[in-house]
């Protein structure tokens, strides 16, 4: 059965969409069964970081809607399986129904990552009201970590209660000098235990952009794998670089 996590923040550009993207690239390469859930209605992305934008035909509001049946809704890509955002938003478009979808694939895979648009509007309800987990990304500012502690104290009120933090984009020297805030700050002030630590890498902005995988020894990538081996079980320690 599988563990499925709603992944949140609360401002836009932390960081969601790559983090998922590269998180599920090394549970695959680990053997697992991985399939991310698309959930930013009208501004979706997740399909062009997993590279199968051009298999994309469908999306899981035109299953809500009828207009196509589940198979057609899975398209693979680097990071596994992929179920692409509705385009546009509808009324039927809920979390209750999106929950009974993602239902059916819950004994098909080992991870589901519910990749949620920044805030705590529609597409973050729908996807909390699937997942009975959740991760929350910030980037170690005021502004994001403020905000990503309103996430959380919403993602708990729609009944997630084992909630995991990843500081992303993080940088030694800056938070020694008290530029941005260290890791204790950020798990003050969200509330929610720590998962993992990724540091500042501007080879994966250049990976985003060109589609490219990242390197496999490059910063992020390793604290990726470190991410992921947590999520198996494994007892890692805390590496901040």
């Amino acid at each position: 059965m599988a563990q499925i996590f709603a992944v949140v923040s609360g401002k836009g550009g932390v960081g969601k969409s790559t983090f998922v993207t590269g998180v599920a690239r090394e549970l695959v390469l680990a053997g697992k069964k991985v399939l991310a859930v698309d959930c930013d209605i009208g501004l979706r992305s997740l399909d062009l970081l997993f590279g199968c934008s051009e298999d994309v035909v469908f999306d899981w509001g035109d299953y809500i809607l009828g207009r196509c049946d589940r198979e057609g809704l899975v398209v693979s890509g680097t990071g596994g399986d992929l179920i692409a955002a509705p385009r546009f938003y509808d009324p039927a478009l809920t979390g209750e129904n999106l929950k009974k979808l993602i239902d059916t694939f819950a004994g098909e895979y080992d991870f589901i990552f519910l990749d949620s648009p920044a805030g705590v509007g529609t597409g973050f309800s729908a996807a909390v009201a699937c997942a009975k987990k959740a991760i929350a990304l910030t980037t170690p500012d005021p502004v994001c970590v403020r905000s990503c502690g309103r996430a959380v104290s919403e993602a708990e009120k729609a009944g997630v209660k084992d909630i995991r933090l990843v500081i992303n984009m993080f940088e030694v020297k800056p938070a020694v000098k008290k530029k941005l805030l260290n890791l204790d700050e950020c798990i003050d002030e969200t509330g929610a235990q720590l998962l993992g630590v990724v540091p500042f890498d501007r080879a994966l902005t250049f990976s985003a952009v060109t589609g490219r995988e990242p390197d496999e020894f490059g910063a992020s990538t390793q604290a990726y794998q470190r991410i992921a081996r947590r999520l198996t079980g494994e007892k890692i320690p805390l590496v901040c670089e």
